[in-house]
C-alpha cells in the first residue's frame, strides 16, 4: 500500500537496496539520492512508479532497464551521476510518458548544444534540468500550493465592502470608551461613598471624644463659675 518511499543517504550493497522488491506494487514516488548506487540492474519492477530520484550516485549507463521496469515514469532525476554521452541517454527514448529529465552536474552537460541535442533526442520530454526549450521554468506543485494559500489569505482580507470593518472598529471604540466612562463613574461614586463613610466614622469618633472632653470642661467651668457665686451667696446670707 506504500505510494511514496524515500531512501536518501542509505547505502546500497552491490547495486541493491535491501528490502526494496516487487512487493511495492503501488509505489508512485521513489527517492534514492546519494546511496552509492552504480547500477540499476537490480531495480525491482515498479509499474506504477511515476517519479524517480537517483541524484548524486555513480550511475554511468544501463538506463534501458528503466523502460522495462518503470514504464510509466514521468519524472527522472539523474543529476550528479556519471553520464557522459548522448548514447547513454538515448535509452530513455522508450520511456514514452517521460516529461521531465534532470541531468544537472553530469558530464554530458558540458557537450556543445547539450540542451538542443537532448530535446531532439528525447522528443517526449517537456522539461530538461527544470526548464523547457523556451527557458520557461517547470512549475513546482509545492509552490503552487503555497501561492494558493497566500491568495486565500488575500481573499479573506479583501472580503466584504470597504469601510465595513472600520465602522465596526469605530463602534467598538465608542463602546469601549463608554464602558470606561461608566467604570470611572462607578469607581468615583463608590470611592466618594467610601470617603463619606470614613468621614462619618471619623466625625463620630471625634464628636464622641470631643463631647466627653467638652462636657468635662463644661462641668469644670460651671463648677468654677458657680463656686464664686455660691460663695457670694453664702457671704450675702
Amino acid at each position: 500500500q506504500v505510494t511514496e518511499l524515500v531512501l536518501d543517504n542509505c547505502r546500497s550493497s552491490n547495486g541493491e537496496i535491501e528490502g526494496l522488491n516487487d512487493s511495492f506494487k503501488e509505489l508512485q514516488f521513489l527517492s534514492m539520492a546519494n546511496i552509492e548506487l552504480r547500477s540499476l540492474a537490480k531495480l525491482p519492477t515498479l509499474s506504477k512508479l511515476r517519479k524517480l530520484e537517483l541524484s548524486d550516485n555513480g550511475i554511468s549507463g544501463g538506463l534501458e532497464i528503466l523502460a522495462e521496469r518503470c514504464p510509466n515514469l514521468t519524472y527522472l532525476n539523474l543529476s550528479g551521476n556519471k553520464i557522459k554521452d548522448l548514447g547513454t541517454v538515448e535509452a530513455l527514448q522508450n520511456l514514452k510518458n517521460l516529461k521531465s529529465l534532470d541531468l544537472f552536474n553530469c558530464e554530458i552537460t558540458n557537450l556543445e548544444d547539450y540542451r538542443d541535442s537532448i530535446f531532439e533526442l528525447l522528443q517526449q520530454i517537456t522539461y530538461l534540468d527544470g526548464f523547457d526549450q523556451e527557458d520557461n521554468e517547470a512549475p513546482d506543485s509545492e509552490d503552487d500550493d503555497d501561492e494558493g494559500d497566500e491568495n486565500d489569505g488575500d481573499d479573506e482580507n479583501e472580503a466584504g465592502p470597504p469601510g465595513e470593518y472600520e465602522e465596526e472598529d469605530d463602534e467598538d471604540d465608542g463602546a469601549s470608551d463608554l464602558g470606561e466612562g461608566e467604570e470611572e463613574e462607578e469607581v468615583g461614586l463608590s470611592y466618594l461613598m467610601k470617603e463619606e463613610i470614613q468621614d462619618e466614622e471619623d466625625d463620630d469618633d471625634y464628636v464622641e471624644g470631643g463631647d466627653e472632653e467638652e462636657e468635662a470642661e463644661g462641668v469644670r467651668g460651671q463648677k468654677r463659675k458657680r463656686e464664686p457665686e455660691d460663695e457670694g451667696e453664702e457671704e450675702e446670707d
